[in-house]
């Protein structure tokens, strides 16, 4: 028995190194096969919609984790991985996507960033959404909040698409899904954003509707600038259509007899009411001024300026509204322009003719009732008058030939009166002027023309 022990104990350690190099040669028999299995089992899945897979293999039995986002979905997911070759055992760690009710949904914009969150309904429709909103707002950053959740309504993409389309038009603002029912609210980017989103919203999938839109439009601005070193007055901003904006720029035309029109004007809409009437009246009090600015935003007027004369300003001041809609709001800054110094009636005659080589006093037709628009020129007029309070002055009206030469003598007085009775309630006094017709007994051109006629038509200045 003894030799048997002292045998025994010389060849057992030499099993040692038979077990490690058994166990080495099942080590690497074993992780091809594992291998193997991972992979096919990674490829059975390819056509399954799951997310957060992960698939753990121990000899022939595999662990497969995801989350699905369908009961059906889980199920199939499963069954694929039972029938790849070489399986014996599946421990299914899958779980449903958690249900959101109700499903939100929301794009909302900064100034800096676009932020989806909410939920979407699969990894791929949310790689989508983020494409969609980056082709939409180029350049500006889509940041990635939502998170996956069940329980999307039908159409539920198309609608998210659509309203996707829409997060361009916006300054800033939000777009919500709740369920089918959709809300809107911020500030459009552009006049005629807010008409534009509320005419897509028409096209919404079946099933969606709007529970609120508080798209707010950005105000309606048209701005004019009185410049008399540069001698222009510049529109800039919006008018309703071309008919509006050929109607503002005649008038200002009119009304600024020294003044070029530069006209950068552009239609859309969004106007408020009695846009064109409120306007052209606020452009007559912009004409009034030596230099100024007018802006209209909205239903609000603001017109900031120097007046030609003390006068002048206080009748602009108490005017300025008086053409406006009830609901209008205006606001005139008006100081007076630093009195120029005195002149001898030489220049005094030589300033009025200048001025009324640049534009003409109008009357309505027929009539002596001045015409609105020359009350820039008039307060011009005024001011030169002024500046030469010893001079006598002599206001002449001249008519074309058309008519009888009795009417056209009355007209002519008359109107020359008109005038004077202007000056007068200005405030100079009515001793230094002396209103004489002359009817078309003195005409500057041809009476057989149009343009002859609207020459002749005139009223002059005359220091005596």
């Amino acid at each position: 028995m003894k030799k048997l022990f002292r045998w025994a104990s010389k060849w057992w350690p030499g099993l040692i190194p038979l077990a490690v190099m058994w166990g080495f040669a099942a080590w690497n028999n074993t992780l091809p096969v594992e291998a193997g299995l991972s992979a096919r089992s990674s490829a059975a899945l390819k056509d399954t919609v799951l997310d957060k897979t992960r698939i753990a293999v121990d000899g022939r039995d595999v662990s497969l984790a995801a989350d699905a986002f369908s009961e059906e979905g889980r199920r199939d997911a499963v069954v694929a991985v039972e029938n790849v070759p070489g399986v014996r055992l599946v421990d299914d760690l899958t779980r449903l996507v958690p249900e959101a009710k109700p499903f939100v949904w929301n794009a909302e914009r900064d100034v800096v960033r676009v932020t989806l969150s909410g939920s979407a309904p699969l990894p791929s429709m949310k790689g989508r959404l983020m494409e969609a909103a980056r082709k939409e707002v180029a350049g500006v950053e889509v940041a990635d909040q939502m998170g996956l959740a069940r329980g999307a309504p039908p159409r539920f993409e198309a609608a998210a698409m659509l309203l996707l389309d829409q997060i361009g038009k916006l300054k800033d603002g939000k777009i919500t899904i709740s369920d089918t029912k959709v809300n809107l609210s911020g500030m459009a980017r552009d006049l005629g954003g807010r008409e534009a989103i509320a005419a897509a919203l028409k096209n919404l999938p079946e099933g969606f509707s709007i529970a609120g839109n508080d798209i707010k439009a950005p105000p309606y601005i048209f701005q004019a600038y009185k410049d008399p070193v540069a001698a222009t007055v510049t529109l800039t901003g919006y008018v309703p259509d071309n008919n509006v904006h050929a109607t503002i720029a005649m008038s200002a035309s009119r009304k600024f007899f020294n003044e070029k029109v530069v006209d950068n004007l552009k239609a859309s809409i969004g106007a408020p009411s009695a846009f064109n009437t409120a306007v052209v009246a606020a452009l007559g009090a912009l004409s009034r001024l030596s230099t100024g600015t007018l802006v209209v935003s909205d239903r609000e007027v603001k017109l900031s300026g120097d007046a030609l004369y003390e006068g002048a300003a206080n009748d602009i001041r108490a005017g300025l509204g008086k053409d406006f809609p009830k609901t209008w709001q205006y606001k005139p800054e008006i100081t007076v322009k630093p009195a120029a110094g005195p002149v001898d009636g030489t220049v005094c005659q030589q300033l009025f003719s200048e001025l009324l080589a640049k534009g003409k006093i109008r009357f309505e037709s027929k009539r002596a009732d001045i015409d609105p628009d020359s009350a820039g020129i008039l307060d011009h007029l005024i001011e030169t008058a002024l500046r030469c309070p010893t001079s006598n002055i002599e206001v002449a009206g001249h008519t074309d030939s058309d008519g009888e030469d009795s009417f056209n003598q009355a007209l002519s007085e008359k109107r020359a009166q008109s005038v004077i009775d202007y000056l007068v309630k200005a405030g100079l006094p009515a001793d230094r002027f002396t209103a004489v017709g002359y009817g078309s007994t003195q005409p500057v051109a041809g009476n057989d023309t149009d343009d002859g006629k609207a020459q002749n038509r005139r009223i002059e200045f005359l220091v005596r």
